[in-house]
């Protein structure tokens, strides 16, 4: 992020408090190695930990995008409310505080901070202005015409080729290859998410809570399966479209049961729209 006025330029990351350790080594590296020598602040923001917050019924929840199977066997999907709440939300009130103008003060026009989001050729589509006047996007990659493999050689040059990918770890929009790699190379993290999984069966802990029960079963996974029971291991294209048949469900292919959703959940450019929230520091413009 950079403001106009003042030419300073910090980094930014909104952290939803469940990200796999990998992320966070990798940007405590990015801090100590690159950002800290070339005097560049790295400002981690939140808005709480998604995953204490799902099952904790005194909490209110911005509803992940958890796949149901409802109890007539017909398939079902929640809102997705966690983009807006633990990313774009904390990222805004940061950006107010910067300009020095915290809610509810009232933004010059001409005050605003230039925002680099790293979409690449690949998923130019994703590449979305923000929706309010005091952040205005730009995309750097794009401009100069880099493709993902463009970045991965790039990265690889300078040593970060294993650069992990951010999500939160029980993401429902993770593909097979994602879960496996959990499963497969960190089973503490695995053992984690089949244990969220298990918890929000019956939705969210607050609706338990007040009565308001999910009329179905929730899952994290696109099978409406137990995690640890899924069918994860390179499912074929004529297994996924039996099991979609099944599940009456023709929403994805076997490629992105493989791979995962493509449009993940980066701010402003998240897979559908983020739902207008008014959470009292600009959500809405």
């Amino acid at each position: 992020m950079k403001h106009l006025q003042k030419s300073r330029t910090f980094g930014g990351v909104a952290d939803t408090g469940w990200e796999p350790q990998a992320v966070y080594r990798h940007l405590d590296r990015l801090e100590r190695d690159i950002a800290s020598p070339a005097g560049i602040p790295i400002l981690r923001v939140s808005s709480g930990n998604i995953r204490k917050d799902a099952l904790d019924p005194d909490h209110r929840f911005a509803s992940m995008p958890l796949y149901i199977l409802n109890k007539d066997g017909k398939p079902g999907m929640t809102r997705r409310q966690c983009t807006g709440e633990y990313k774009i939300k904390p990222l805004k009130k940061q950006v107010r505080e910067l300009l020095g103008y915290p809610y509810p003060a009232r933004i010059p026009r001409d005050v605003f901070v230039e925002q680099w989001v790293g979409i690449s050729t690949d998923e130019f589509h994703r590449a979305k202005d923000s929706d309010v006047k005091y952040m205005r996007n730009r995309h750097p990659l794009i401009e100069v015409g880099w493709s993902r493999a463009d970045c991965v050689r790039y990265l690889t040059s300078i040593g970060l080729a294993d650069t992990p990918k951010s999500s939160c770890l029980g993401c429902p929009f993770h593909g097979n290859a994602q879960w496996r790699s959990i499963r497969d190379l960190s089973p503490q993290e695995w053992a984690d998410v089949v244990a969220f999984d298990a918890a929000i069966r019956q939705g969210n802990a607050r609706a338990n809570a007040t009565g308001n029960r999910l009329l179905g079963e929730a899952f994290l996974h696109r099978s409406r399966m137990p995690l640890d029971q899924a069918p994860i291991d390179h499912v074929t294209a004529a297994e996924w479209t039996a099991l979609q048949q099944e599940l009456g469900d023709g929403e994805a292919d076997a490629q992105e049961l493989e791979d995962g959703v493509i449009d993940g959940c980066s701010p402003w450019a998240c897979r559908g729209e983020v739902e207008p929230v008014q959470d009292g520091f600009g959500l809405t413009s």
